[in-house]
């Protein structure tokens, strides 16, 4: 069974810095696709970014420049690095897994979910 756990989320001010966790287990990371997605009240969860299996990442236009998704696979842990937050990255930040093929930017696409860290960015 696989599970994936969130850590790191939290209340910072706008301009500051967030690193958030996801361990997996029941799965060895290391040749799937690792991504991550937020949902803020009232709206539709959207993409923020994502580790593909052989190494590449890409991201949702609004962090690109600020947040960036690393792994490693010897802790079968992801990465996601916040910089420079702003009031509007408040949300609830899930991570999710999938095999590495078919489209990584929508949620449906994704067979596994943490149950996700909120994340506030006060003005």
């Amino acid at each position: 069974q696989v599970q994936l756990v969130e850590s790191g989320g939290g209340l910072v001010q706008a301009g500051g810095s967030l690193r958030l966790s996801c361990e997996a287990s029941g799965r060895t990371i290391s040749s799937y696709a690792m991504a991550w997605f937020r949902q803020a009240p009232g709206k539709e969860r959207e993409f923020v970014g994502v580790s593909w299996g052989g190494g590449g990442t890409s991201y949702a236009d609004f962090v690109k420049g600020r947040f960036t998704v690393s792994r490693d696979n010897t802790k079968n842990t992801v990465i996601l690095q916040m910089n420079s937050l702003k009031p509007e990255d408040t949300a609830v930040y899930y991570c999710a897994s999938k095999y590495p093929r078919g489209n990584y930017y929508v949620p449906g696409s994704y067979e596994y979910w943490g149950q996700g860290t909120q994340v506030t960015v006060s003005s």
